[in-house]
């Protein structure tokens, strides 16, 4: 037995371990259950159940989708791709995960709801409706960093970043267990309307309300050998959540969307991690603040964090305004491990290759000069 399984086997009742996105991660035991005893008690997003709610919740989903089959409000194909099977329906269950790249390892919730009764409807309302918010928010939506460097050399291009501008990032706190389930409905109903659409491939926005409201308010799990609900915003693991905070952000967004807009700045929101959010100002550095302030208090359950200055990191990149020259780099977490692929491992011959070729293609599509991509090089 290796020294580090001889210390994980020695005192495996005093950690915790973790598999999230890939990585093994092993904890204090008595840390994670603070962790998560406090996460539940700020965001107060749950309600403990005194019995198993699986048989109520398949009732409830299943007497919806055969009224709205019956008032012809569903086709019977879409009927068919949301009628959960019995024999198939399990409780969802919660768990937490570490993010061991911010400061304190904080945890993120994640609902497993694979098998619960709601998830056919989950996944057919984000088909159904993700396509409409992409095609309407495009200009405000970051693809990736090369996406947001062609807008950042664009914007240089066209002479509005000057050695007074500064470049701003933040992200908001918690924000899938922190929707307001009703309002961000009604919201809903407002992006739908406001861009011209009563019904959605047959569907109508009544008919896409009453499924969305079940998906939310039917948000049961385990969790500790308990039963609970959740009582503020959605699962972090189901489909339509993710599609239902970007819906909210437009709505939360849009002041700040017309203000960048009208002094042709940036603003942009990440395809996938869309609480992170990038933009340029000229204003002084008091007023920027000032501004966020401001959209800190547009809704009482949506915190930013912000981080503002004349080089800041946002995604996988390192943005610099070096007196009214774009600069841009790789830009590597404290946490990111220095390899990738141990040479040792048995993995194919074209896995080595393919780590090696995709961190060299990243480091000359970032690199805004010879020398920066060279020093990446001798990284990689």
């Amino acid at each position: 037995m290796s020294p580090a399984s001889t210390i994980i086997s020695r005192f495996s009742h005093q950690l915790a371990p973790y598999l999230c996105e890939h990585t093994f991660h092993i904890g204090d035991a008595n840390d994670y259950e603070q962790k998560e005893e406090a996460y539940r008690e700020k965001t107060k997003a749950y309600i403990e159940l005194e019995n198993d709610p699986l048989c109520i919740v398949f009732d409830k989903t299943v007497n919806l989708l055969n009224d709205l089959r019956s008032k012809k409000h569903i086709l019977a194909w879409q009927f068919d791709k949301m009628m959960p099977k019995r024999e198939n329906a399990q409780l969802a269950y919660l768990y937490f995960v570490p993010k061991p790249h911010k400061e304190g390892t904080p945890l993120r919730p994640i609902v497993s709801s694979m098998h619960i009764p709601t998830t056919g409807i989950s996944k057919f309302l984000d088909r159904l409706l993700r396509p409409l918010f992409d095609k309407h928010v495009r200009s405000t939506t970051i693809i990736d960093g090369v996406d947001l460097i062609r807008r950042l050399q664009a914007y240089t291009t066209n002479g509005y970043l000057k050695p007074t501008t500064y470049l701003c990032t933040f992200d908001i706190t918690d924000l899938y267990t922190m929707l307001p389930q009703e309002e961000s409905l009604d919201i809903l109903t407002e992006f739908l309307l406001e861009h011209g659409y009563t019904k959605v491939n047959a569907v109508s926005i009544d008919a896409i309300r009453k499924l969305a409201r079940l998906v939310l308010t039917e948000n049961v799990f385990t969790y500790e050998k308990r039963f609970y609900r959740q009582v503020v915003g959605g699962a972090m693991g189901s489909a339509f959540t993710s599609t239902l905070a970007n819906v909210f952000l437009w709505k939360w967004e849009k002041r700040l969307v017309q203000q960048q807009l009208n002094t042709n700045e940036i603003y942009g929101r990440h395809v996938q991690y869309i609480d992170d959010i990038f933009f340029t100002s000229d204003q002084l550095l008091n007023k920027i603040n000032e501004m966020l302030d401001d959209a800190n208090d547009f809704h009482q359950n949506i915190k930013l964090v912000r981080q503002i200055g004349k080089n800041v990191s946002f995604l996988d990149m390192l943005i610099e305004n070096d007196h009214g020259t774009l600069r841009t780099s790789v830009y590597h977490k404290e946490a990111a491990e220095p390899y990738t692929v141990p040479f040792n491992s048995d993995h194919p011959h074209h896995t080595f290759r393919n780590a090696i070729g995709t961190a060299l293609l990243r480091a000359v599509r970032y690199s805004s000069t010879l020398s920066t991509f060279q020093k990446e090089q001798r990284t990689i």
